[in-house]
């Protein structure tokens, strides 16, 4: 049947139909998200905040503060602080190579100063907008697969005892920690991203398959440093049609292969030199 009634089913997509896709690409994005989501450890405020908040234990120290570098404005802005002395440190942005946090940021390398109003790296009228000028600091980088990402910083020990190599190290590990939440939070953007090609196809072209476009840009993410979370999303995503027999049987599998994960890592662990 042609004509404005019936539409013509070999002419171009109407409005209609190329709104239907649009909806269509959304909740099949939005099924791969949730998905996403869940697989993923939260990368929120607050968990980053817990990792600054541990250091302060950890270290007896006055502050602790993450930050993250913002590609957007092309500065360091620091997201979250813990300690008596840091919370005029949050929303602070500064240059990536200005101060001690933008030489580790720019070079990727941790420090240990006890000593830094000494250290031509020192930003001190960055410090002092903060309402606290510290005695002496570590910082170590956040590092993921495409270099540095932030800087987590600890400030003076309460004990008056100078950070030394050891610290380094143990800041290392929340920085790792910290870098991990920040990696799964890209899920998100990535999701954004994607649902926006997806839209642009769709709206483009009014003869596109929504599959076609969703399993594309899904294959492109998986071609990132997260790509096998988003293939086993997508796979789960699939999953919305089986019977609960099916996904019973899905959850007893995924059972069996994370216990058998688990005592494959600790006897790596067992292995290791010096363990």
């Amino acid at each position: 049947m042609t004509g404005p009634a019936g539409g013509d089913p070999t002419g171009p997509a109407s409005d209609g139909d190329t709104e239907r896709r649009a909806l269509a690409a959304i909740h099949a994005i939005t099924l791969r998200l949730e998905a996403g989501r869940r697989l993923a450890p939260p990368a929120t405020t607050q968990l980053l905040r817990s990792i600054v908040e541990a250091t302060v234990t950890l270290f007896d120290a006055e502050a602790s503060s993450i930050a993250l570098y913002d590609p957007a404005s092309g500065q360091l802005v620091f997201q979250v602080a813990a300690g008596s002395q840091g919370d005029g440190v949050v929303g602070l942005a500064i240059g990536p190579d200005q101060g001690i946090a933008g030489y580790v940021f720019s070079t990727g390398q941790p420090i240990a100063l006890s000593d830094v109003a000494n250290d031509a790296r020192f930003g001190r009228e960055a410090a002092e907008q903060t309402g606290y000028v510290p005695r002496s600091v570590v910082a170590v980088p956040l590092l993921d697969d495409e270099g540095s990402i932030g800087v987590l910083e600890v400030l003076d020990r309460r004990s008056q005892a100078a950070f030394d190599l050891r610290d380094i190290e143990l800041a290392a590990v929340f920085a790792r920690q910290a870098a991990v939440a920040i990696r799964a939070s890209r899920l998100e953007r990535d999701a954004a991203a994607l649902l926006a090609s997806a839209l642009t196809t769709i709206a483009g072209d009014g003869d596109a398959d929504v599959d076609a476009v969703v399993a594309d840009a899904v294959a492109t993410l998986a071609r990132e440093d997260d790509g096998a979370l988003w293939l086993l999303a997508d796979e789960i995503a699939r999953l919305r049609a089986a019977d609960p027999g099916e996904l019973d049987l899905v959850r007893e599998l995924l059972a069996v292969l994370v216990r058998r994960a688990e005592r494959t890592g600790d006897a790596r662990a067992r292995r290791r030199p010096g363990r």
